[in-house]
């Protein structure tokens, strides 16, 4: 068995310029998202098996691809087999892209108190590789492709050190201090004028 190389199941898109792996159980809905994002300008890299080898020029990262066989269908249930470049055209099938970030269909429960603050965030590994992974609730009226393309937008900026629940937290610190220092030092009280109340003087 090769170390370099791994078949694994779920649908791969390039979504943001990001090269996603959706995962999930069987009947979670993969291929159906796989196929929104298509329909959005995103485009399908492989469906039901990706093909992933470490990048020959850097080991760091993962490549992954559509076996030939398959390259440019996909399943969806209640249709079946689509050509997407016969219904979207050609732009709308990548060859391969660098895996960059995974993304788990989870049917888990209402998220813990930390979660709804930092998301569920952990990695997955692939080929001893440390991939970045998220875990999306999936909900009747939950629009995923949406939330698919969020946390692509916002992976890139937490990969250039921007956390937006870093600053959320840092911008209350901020007025829990200027409340304090507002309270330790209270403004002149003012006349009815609007002029701060001189002390009175006596002869």
């Amino acid at each position: 068995m090769s170390t370099d190389r791994l078949t694994a199941h779920g649908v791969f898109v390039e979504v943001e310029g990001l090269g996603v792996w959706l995962s999930g159980a069987s009947g979670a809905g993969k291929s159906e998202l796989g196929l929104e994002l298509v329909s959005r300008g995103h485009r399908l890299v492989a469906d039901d098996a990706i093909e992933f080898r470490i990048d020959a020029g850097n080991p760091a990262y993962l490549i992954g691809r559509c076996p030939p066989l398959l390259d440019g269908f996909i399943e969806v249930r209640g249709l079946g087999i689509l050509n997407l470049r016969r219904l979207y055209g050609d732009a709308s099938v990548l060859g391969e892209h660098r895996l960059d970030l995974a993304i788990a269909l989870d049917a888990r429960t209402e998220p813990s108190a930390d979660e709804r603050l930092t998301g569920r965030r952990s990695t997955v590994n692939v080929l001893g590789i440390a991939v970045p992974e998220i875990s999306l609730p999936r909900r009747v009226g939950h629009n995923l492709a949406v939330l698919v393309e969020a946390a692509c937008r916002d992976h890139r900026h937490r990969a250039a050190g921007y956390n937006a629940c870093d600053d959320l937290v840092a911008r209350q610190a901020q007025h829990l201090i200027a409340q304090a220092a507002a309270a330790a030092n209270p403004a002149p009280a003012a006349s009815a004028t609007g002029s701060p109340v001189e002390p009175h003087q006596q002869d």
